[in-house]
């Protein structure tokens, strides 16, 4: 008897770690496109990290119900990557699974959703200096209060082929870096010379 309550307890305890997993993983194909996003960006257009800017807006589709963001409690906007700048790179794969996906990896702005305020949100983001070069997307998802997700927007269509833009790293050294290195430079040379030139007194005065 006490084995057969055994049994029945570990099962119960997979079932409900089963059901645990199941119900946290949520699939980005399920989630319905209600959402509008816009960017200032320009197909194919350039932007420098820590220098450019781009605005960005979403907002419920106007044409759907009444009702349709009814569970909506807060939107997190986040820069994705283009199916360009994923080949050959595990570690920017897109999965399903949203818990595995890697798609959209950088956070651009997390806001509080109200059913009631159908307002289009904006906001305004400087490319960080961390973002890589590489070709993107914004994607903006809805999550309920449970922060798991239940709708999504992005710019580009459904195969990531339009609307995309490109991120390029600053390259080369900042000229402050280089004022620096010269004055360093600089410093050192005098005073090799003023050495070499103390050494020449001393010989002379011995």
């Amino acid at each position: 008897m006490a084995a057969e309550r055994a049994v029945l307890l570990a099962s119960l305890l997979l079932f409900c770690c089963l059901a645990a997993t199941c119900h946290g993983s949520v699939l980005f194909s399920s989630l319905p496109r209600t959402l509008e996003v816009t960017t200032s960006s320009k197909q194919g257009q350039v932007l420098k990290v820590g220098v450019d800017k781009m605005t960005v807006t979403w907002g419920l589709n106007q044409s759907l119900a009444a009702g349709t963001d009814s569970t909506y409690k807060t939107i997190k906007v986040k820069l994705c990557y283009a199916p360009v700048s994923q080949v050959d790179r595990a570690w920017r794969k897109t999965v399903d699974n949203l818990a595995k996906d890697k798609t959209c990896q950088f956070k651009i702005v997390s806001r509080p959703y109200d059913a009631s305020n159908r307002t289009v949100q904006r906001f305004e983001w400087t490319i960080e200096r961390d973002v890589p070069m590489a070709t993107y997307f914004v994607r903006a998802i809805a999550y309920n209060s449970a922060d798991a997700e239940v709708a999504y927007g992005q710019t580009t269509d459904a195969k990531k082929t339009t609307n995309l833009f490109e991120v390029q790293s600053i390259t080369g050294r900042h000229v402050s870096l280089d004022i620096a290195s010269i004055c360093f430079s600089a410093f050192s040379v005098l005073s090799l010379l003023g050495f070499f030139v103390a050494e020449k007194r001393r010989a002379k005065t011995v």
